[in-house]
């Protein structure tokens, strides 16, 4: 009887806690010295920030940091979300499962003029740069084939990305949002 007392408790105990640990939010600050090299991007991407928190928070201009400059990274919160899925209590033991969502994309759903909608919808949106213009950059760059290498240079995917060598379309749209956000249109000589 003690045993069975026992395990309901910590069963309870469990899920209670599971319960209060509903949402947890995380954004924490952290200094980080700058090295040989780094870029604001190549920083913003370690931490998961944008390349303007960056810049707004450590009064940055024209993406100008030097090697041995403490910078304060301030990065996105994160959000976890725990729920109890099972509970289930017996003569001998209790089960206590937890689900955390998550977001997973399938890259291999964008082909054709799929592709084409998804991704000049959002360079437009994220840019502000027309979808003509990106039609034209994506066209010269890597005539729509998401997977190509540039033998040479080691750019790749869509818009010929020398910071990935891989990826889904969702990451190369990222990515190239983050190299507009660094550089406009001279990135890709415009």
């Amino acid at each position: 009887m003690k045993k069975i007392v026992t395990t309901i408790l910590t069963t309870s105990a469990a899920a209670v806690s599971l319960l209060f640990a509903g949402v947890l939010t995380a954004n924490a600050d952290s200094t980080y010295t700058v090295k040989s090299g780094d870029s604001v991007w190549a920083i913003s991407q370690k931490f998961n920030t944008s390349m303007n928190k960056i810049e707004s928070t450590n009064n940055i201009k024209g993406h100008f940091i030097l090697p041995g400059q403490k910078l304060t990274i301030g990065t996105k919160s994160t959000t976890n979300t725990a729920t109890v899925a099972t509970t289930t209590t017996n003569n001998t033991a209790a089960k206590t499962s937890a689900k955390t969502s998550s977001t997973t994309s399938n890259a291999s759903s964008y082909t054709g003029s799929n592709l084409q909608s998804y991704v000049l919808g959002q360079m437009e949106s994220r840019t502000g740069v027309s979808a003509s213009t990106w039609n034209t950059i994506i066209t010269r760059e890597s005539n729509w084939q998401p997977n190509v290498v540039n033998s040479t240079s080691g750019a790749y995917g869509l818009f010929q990305n020398m910071h990935i060598s891989g990826g889904s379309v969702e990451a190369q749209v990222n990515a190239a949002v983050a190299l507009y956000n660094a550089q406009g249109m001279q990135a890709w000589a415009l």
